[in-house]
């Protein structure tokens, strides 16, 4: 349980949840009982506010522990109650569940309050805050900017979109917050006024749930509410159009002409990362490989010198943090053929920038659910890039149709038959990326199981 929690009786609710309508009269919905779902149901029941849970699936991840810890919470599961909805007065939407559905709608239109786990997070949090989001990337920079924390001596709560949900995360102890937040979250948050914030990139993804790649742009860029610092990447015109007058601006770029706040220049024949003219280290002192993420280094580096990070911290994160599981990650070299999961790289945007860090040809192995995706945009890196690719799962066709005009494709029916497949085409000097460009859910439970499965069939069939 949270220290906020543990001091219900100290807090004044009304006071603190003003600017959302709440009161001990409301009575709140959550709708999705996934984690953050039920982060939000054990905060808002610690506070002895009247709150009941929806989900449309009929046994949803989280229902047998909230059971379990809260049994008198009201729990309505295998669809969506009409009598849940027309006696909330409050929606609480997971980020996960589109505000589409006809019952969300319906509810909303009759002048029902929507509001968000970050947005009761902001109203009670008590140290400053970094929020950082993007298509690609976001995930690595929370991470490697909770490691310059550490290497600071700063105690800091480190979640979002990654791992623990925002409100579990609310202790008195904590200096600083750190938050991966999701597009989803943050078109649904008005309250967070970060002390810094990014966005790292733009491609398209969640096409299905968006009307464009603008539309996506724009529920990114709620992520700078306030007049916190703005770090943005010079190099990607959708965020560099984010950029506002008048507000603190940090700009970061891995292009050889930019004269970015943070940026990459050869200097003695060696490529080095610099902060405000000050060279800090070597590109190849950074340990999370590839191109894209010494843009995530940059970032993260900008993020560290608005709170007032040391530099000597910053330095030594860089230098000893490790990257991810499933993003860009080692797995094995055999035969002059190096193997790398990349299974987070669930939108094109992250196929992309994956290729474009690597050295030598690729084969990659790609597919899944493109969630409306347009694959065109990934032929061009495709055909100075692959020796060839190999396509599963359901949207395997929709590649097909687009990289099978300048590459060599192969179907396969799992990932078994992608490994085996890829240690055939491979030549000695080649990289066999796991890069899929779409989600995971047509053919397992989350893109860790995919990256599980792939690094268990490497080990079999090629170490």
């Amino acid at each position: 349980m949270s220290h906020v929690a543990e001091r219900e009786n100290a807090l004044d609710v009304k006071t603190a949840f003003s600017s959302l309508g709440l009161d001990y009269q409301s009575r709140v919905l959550v709708i999705g009982l996934g984690k953050t779902g039920l982060s939000v149901t054990r905060f808002l029941s610690s506070l002895n506010l009247k709150v009941a849970v929806v989900d449309s699936r009929p046994a949803p991840p989280e229902l047998g522990t909230l059971r379990e810890l809260l049994p008198d919470v009201a729990v309505f599961t295998g669809g969506f109650s009409s009598h849940a909805f027309k006696a909330a007065t409050h929606l609480i939407v997971s980020p996960g569940v589109s505000l589409e559905i006809p019952e969300i709608k319906a509810a909303l239109m009759r002048g029902v309050e929507l509001i968000s786990d970050v947005d009761l997070f902001a109203c009670v949090a008590r140290a400053p805050v970094i929020a950082i989001s993007g298509a690609n990337g976001k995930s690595t920079v929370t991470c490697l900017v909770g490691a310059m924390a550490e290497a600071d001596d700063k105690k800091a709560g480190v979640g979002g979109n990654l791992g623990t949900p925002a409100l579990d995360m609310l202790r008195d102890d904590i200096q600083l917050y750190i938050l991966e937040l999701s597009s989803f979250q943050t078109e649904r948050t008005r309250l967070l006024e970060p002390s810094a914030a990014t966005v790292l990139n733009i491609s398209p993804d969640h096409m299905d749930r968006y009307s464009g790649v603008e539309a996506y742009a724009e529920a990114k860029r709620r992520i700078f509410n306030g007049s916190g610092v703005m770090v943005l990447n010079e190099d990607d015109e959708l965020v560099a159009a984010m950029a506002r007058s008048g507000r603190d601006c940090r700009w970061f770029s891995t292009r050889p002409e930019s004269r970015a706040d943070y940026r990459l220049e050869t200097i003695n024949g060696e490529e080095w990362l610099l902060a405000c003219g000050e060279p800090l280290l070597r590109g190849s002192e950074v340990r999370i490989k590839g191109r894209h993420n010494l843009a995530n280094a940059l970032a993260a580096l900008a993020l560290g010198d608005a709170m007032g990070f040391a530099r000597s911290s910053l330095v030594r994160a860089l230098k000893q943090f490790n990257g991810l599981d499933h993003r860009m990650q080692w797995v094995a070299e055999q035969g002059g053929v190096t193997w790398i999961n990349d299974s987070k790289a669930t939108n094109i945007g992250a196929c992309v920038a994956a290729l474009e860090g690597l050295q030598g040809a690729a084969v990659l192995i790609a597919g899944g659910d493109s969630k409306g995706a347009d694959f065109s945009l990934l032929a061009p890196v495709a055909e100075k890039k692959l020796r060839a690719a190999i396509l599963m799962g359901r949207d395997a066709g929709l590649l097909e149709v687009h990289l099978g005009k300048v590459v060599k494709t192969v179907r396969v029916e799992n990932m078994k038959q992608a490994v085996a497949a890829a240690r055939t085409l491979a030549q000695p000097g080649d990289t066999v990326l796991l890069a899929p460009a779409c989600a995971s859910l047509d053919q397992y439970k989350d893109y860790q199981e995919r990256g599980r499965i792939f690094v268990e069939q490497v080990r079999v069939q090629v170490v």
